[in-house]
C-alpha cells in the first residue's frame, strides 16, 4: 500500500470514528448541510431525530430504532460519501446490514 493510500485509509478510519461518537442530533446536522433538498418523505423523520441522542431513545409511541429505520427507507434519493458513511453508521447502530 502507498503512503497515500494509507493516509486515505487513515482519514476514512478517523471519519468513521467520528460518526460513531455523534449523537443522533448530531448527525441529523451533518445530514442537512449535505443534502440540500430531502425527499419529502424523510423531513418528518429528519426533524424526529434532530430531538434524539440515542437509537434507544423513544419518540411518541415509536422507537428511536424505528424512526432510523422509517428515515433509511425513505433517503435512497441521498447519495454521495456522506451519505453512504452516515446510512452505514445509521444501519450499524439499527443492527441491520
Amino acid at each position: 500500500m502507498s503512503t497515500h493510500d494509507e493516509v486515505q485509509a487513515a482519514l476514512a478510519a478517523d471519519a468513521q470514528r467520528e460518526l460513531q461518537q455523534a449523537s443522533l442530533s448530531e448527525l441529523v446536522a451533518r445530514i442537512r448541510r449535505d443534502w440540500a433538498k430531502p425527499y419529502f418523505g424523510a423531513v418528518p423523520y429528519l426533524q424526529a431525530l434532530a430531538q434524539l441522542d440515542s437509537i434507544e431513545q423513544p419518540f411518541g409511541a415509536d422507537s428511536g430504532r424505528e424512526m432510523v429505520l422509517y428515515f433509511l427507507a425513505n433517503a435512497n434519493t441521498w447519495r454521495g460519501i456522506e451519505a453512504r458513511r452516515i446510512k452505514t453508521e445509521l444501519k450499524r447502530r439499527a443492527g441491520i446490514r
